[in-house]
């Protein structure tokens, strides 16, 4: 049951090519960047990352972007990344844009075994009727277009079908783990980590503090231990800032 590893750097060893993630955090909050940047020493290539975003320059997931780890993206705001956009505008790199509460849905009925779902969002748009690019060739053109997903009525209502997401691997970010795996989050450093840490097959957690199974309140854990694989201490996280606006 003990589910603590000394070190980030072994937690991820075993992640192979082309392996898929589900990331936790939404902007710099929540990021598990201590997993992200053992991954990024560790080497593993071809990767595909499902996460509301990619990181920005230099920070988060936009490491293994600038290293060119990254093959594919399933996400919802990719706008404060300039390399993102570079790769994706050139034909390096594939992208799938889903509207942010789908994504969330997308994660936890993965999680849950739910293997798909219908939603209104996205309906009357690109998102369901197809044709969003999700590579572009290099010249200005798009190389793969996003297929149509089937509709469907109900009480005179149209919805749209989306795919449930289960991935390899999950990488989140809590503040209290204990060694059995259950994890508590923090304020606005919850958002996408309970969902993604349900979809991940082998789910990994770096906390910040580590505790002795029975220290945290039943009625207050939001991921538990059954679906976490691996815990990490690392320490209290700084999280980074975004966007600095100063007067002159």
């Amino acid at each position: 049951m003990d589910k603590v590893f000394a070190s980030a750097a072994e937690a991820v060893a075993d992640i192979p090519d082309g392996s898929s993630l589900a990331v936790g955090g939404f902007g710099l909050v929540g990021i598990p960047e201590v997993l992200i940047n053992a991954l990024l020493d560790q080497g593993a290539t071809e990767l595909e990352v499902v996460s509301n975003n990619c990181g920005i320059n230099g920070f988060g997931l936009g490491v293994l972007l600038a290293a060119h780890r990254i093959r594919r993206t399933i996400s919802s705001y990719v706008g404060a990344n300039e390399e993102f956009a570079r790769q994706y505008l050139s034909g390096e790199l594939e992208v799938e844009l889903t509207p942010q509460g789908t994504l969330a849905e997308r994660m936890r009925a993965g999680g849950a075994g739910i293997p798909a779902f219908f939603t209104p969002a996205g309906v009357g748009t690109q998102v369901a009727e197809g044709g969003l690019p999700l590579r572009y060739d290099g010249a200005g053109g798009v190389a793969v277009a996003s297929p149509p997903k089937e509709t469907r009525e109900f009480d005179g209502v149209t919805y749209v079908l989306e795919r449930g997401i289960v991935t390899d691997y999950a990488l989140v970010h809590a503040w209290k783990g204990d060694r059995h795996g259950n994890l508590v989050y923090r304020a606005s450093a919850r958002n996408f980590n309970p969902p993604a840490a349900a979809a991940g097959r082998i789910t990994i957690a770096q906390v910040e503090q580590l505790v002795e199974p029975g220290e945290l309140d039943p009625d207050q854990v939001h991921t538990p231990g059954i679906q976490v694989q691996r815990v990490v201490p690392v320490g209290k996280v700084e999280v980074g800032i975004e966007n600095r606006t100063v007067r002159a």
